[in-house]
């Protein structure tokens, strides 16, 4: 299964690139158009990238979920009932192979931070933390996005659906500290899954924001940025399996 999904990236290489080069874009702008960092006393390419790296793993769930759907319209999931394998390998060869393009992606968005200014001043073993810190989020983010996919049943109702996964990504400290919202969205973003692993992220790459937060969650972020993901899988994948296996019957 993971090979065939690896074998549509050869047939579609736009959709690959689409894929890589639009967080490259909203780096940039960030970076360049908008500017920001009010509040923040470190260099702001230092606080935005390992954010950036955070919401890459939160976006681009679209081509997974389109993907899904389309197995579910077009017959493919009946041919695949008749061969012998398990009902959950389909999902898993397309999480994996989707797992491998955000590993892709995260070494792009890694270059392209080292291009503008943006380095990392802890260990090589905090830098591998850190990654796998960010390929949890993705891992849960993904097995929410595939359950999303089978609720819309539909591609063309994917876009709908994904909009429910925006507010996770801008709703965060991806772009700026809390302490610049009003204390009740201050609140709401710090205990955003997206925020911990931001967070957790920035201690690990040694990218000192100069703002440091006073709640538990900002205190406790990599623990959040572990718990997080554990429980979105402890919820998803059993109910995205158990779904995809009642469509299957």
């Amino acid at each position: 299964m993971t090979r065939r999904e690896l074998a549509h990236w050869a047939r579609q290489p736009v959709q690959v690139m689409v894929g890589l080069v639009f967080p490259v874009m909203l780096l940039l702008m960030f970076t360049y158009l908008i500017g920001g960092g009010k509040g923040i006393t470190g260099q702001y390419a230092e606080f935005l990238v390992p954010g950036m790296f955070a919401l890459t793993m939160v976006f681009g769930l679209d081509a997974t979920m389109v993907a899904v759907t389309q197995d579910l319209n077009k017959g493919v999931i009946d041919r695949f009932r008749s061969m012998p394998m398990t009902n959950g390998a389909v999902l898993v060869g397309r999480s994996a192979a989707d797992m491998l393009q955000s590993f892709v992606s995260l070494l792009v968005m890694m270059a392209v931070g080292l291009a503008i200014g943006w380095r990392w001043h802890g260990s090589f073993a905090a830098v591998l933390a850190a990654l796998g810190l960010l390929l949890m989020l993705r891992f849960a983010m993904l097995w929410l996005g595939i359950h999303l996919a089978m609720i819309a049943g539909r591609p063309e109702m994917v876009a709908a659906v994904q909009i429910l996964v925006w507010p996770v990504g801008f709703l965060s400290n991806a772009f700026t500290v809390p302490q610049n919202m009003p204390g009740w969205l201050g609140t709401l973003v710090e205990w955003n899954p997206m925020s911990a692993t931001a967070t957790a992220v920035r201690d690990l790459f040694g990218n000192d924001p100069g703002v440091t937060g006073t709640s538990w969650a900002a205190e406790h972020a990599g623990l959040l940025a572990v718990l997080w993901p554990v429980v979105l899988v402890g919820v998803f994948l059993p109910l995205a399996v158990r779904r995809f296996t009642a469509l299957s019957k």
